[in-house]
């Protein structure tokens, strides 16, 4: 059993780190699509092993339980990121419906064994976390009622800011881990940076579909 232990903090670190490389490369190589697509997949795939690694050590192997927060919420924005962009404002499909209530309950159940646990991590760090991953689901599941033309031009957004929330909580799992002593910076200093970076992309999406819809008007404009 502790070889098996071992083995799955191995994979674990490992896939960890490979997804924050890969995930920082991807979105800096947002304006070339092949390699954006190809190398979003990969990065994809390592949070899968993330996810899967870390219920391992958090219910085989009784691990600390607030990482249970932060895989589902990393792994759900990554699952959640990608079908925003697949979906593309189309409805949602079973599972888009059944994973958001899972997470949810989950978060529900978490919440409720804190009232008779000890907190490892920051207050401000938990609370925060379990209310982002209430949020994000809770759009998911009632984002259906908005109309199709709001959920396509918010596809592009959507997808930029659950990918970058994912790897800013893959990173703040990371510090939070390895850097205990700096707690509480090393815990939400990673999200806070995520957050300014969600902007910046917002901003620049913004500009981009502004300056297409001028492209459009010209040559309305010169008939």
């Amino acid at each position: 059993m502790q070889l098996f232990h071992h083995t799955n903090i191995i994979i674990h670190v490992a896939a960890g780190t490979l997804a924050l490389v890969l995930g920082f490369i991807t979105a800096i190589l947002y304006k070339r699509k092949r390699w954006h697509v190809q190398l979003g997949r990969w990065f994809l795939w390592m949070m899968g092993l993330v996810v899967a690694t870390g219920l391992i050590g958090i219910f085989v192997f009784q691990r600390n339980s607030f990482l249970l927060v932060i895989t589902l919420l990393s792994g759900y924005n990554c699952f959640s990121g990608i079908r925003a962009i697949r979906l593309n404002g189309a409805k949602a499909k079973p599972i888009d419906v059944i994973l958001p209530l899972i997470v949810i309950t989950t978060g529900g159940l978490y919440w409720y064994s804190l009232q008779s646990s000890a907190l490892y991590w920051s207050a401000l760090v938990v609370y925060s976390t379990l209310g982002a991953l209430w949020l994000i689901t809770c759009y998911d599941l009632l984002k259906n009622y908005l109309s199709f033309n709001f959920r396509q031009k918010a596809s592009k957004y959507e997808h930029a800011y659950k990918m970058i929330s994912a790897l800013s909580g893959l990173s703040s799992a990371f510090a939070g881990t390895v850097f205990p002593q700096y707690h509480p910076y090393s815990q939400f200093l990673p999200s806070v940076i995520g957050f300014c970076w969600i902007l910046i992309i917002f901003v620049r999406l913004n500009q981009e579909t502004k300056s297409r819809q001028k492209q459009l008007i010209k040559p309305i404009s010169a008939n």
